[in-house]
């Protein structure tokens, strides 16, 4: 289940100040799953408030599925979405586009600098 990168932006898209601030109100009602697993990765899903796709830039979606396009770390990030470290997102639930999944090996361990 490897992501197809021609789903993402070429390069992670950074925010603007003000669309940053669009984004802001929203923050505080993202909710994240429990994680659940199978033999190799660990997964969660995160689901955006509906309304919140209205501020998101125009350059995070895929015109031809109407959904968000996989979005880098750096964007993900970007719109408020924490989590800890290692997680991909590798798909969007098309019936219920504010709902992002993602995905991190089991047992995952950050890199060591």
């Amino acid at each position: 289940m490897d992501i197809d990168a021609t789903r993402r932006n070429k390069k992670p898209r950074p925010l603007s100040e003000s669309e940053r601030e669009r984004l802001d109100e929203f923050i505080e009602s993202i909710h994240y799953s429990s994680r659940y697993s199978d033999d190799h990765f660990e997964y969660r899903h995160v689901q955006l408030p509906k309304q919140m796709l209205k501020a998101i830039p125009k350059e995070y979606f895929d015109g031809s599925r109407g959904t968000l396009k996989l979005l880098w770390e750096d964007e993900w990030r970007a719109l408020g979405i924490t989590q800890s470290l290692g997680w991909e997102h590798y798909e969007v639930h098309e019936p219920e586009p504010h709902i992002l999944l993602f995905k991190r090996p089991i047992n995952y361990q950050p890199p060591v600098h």
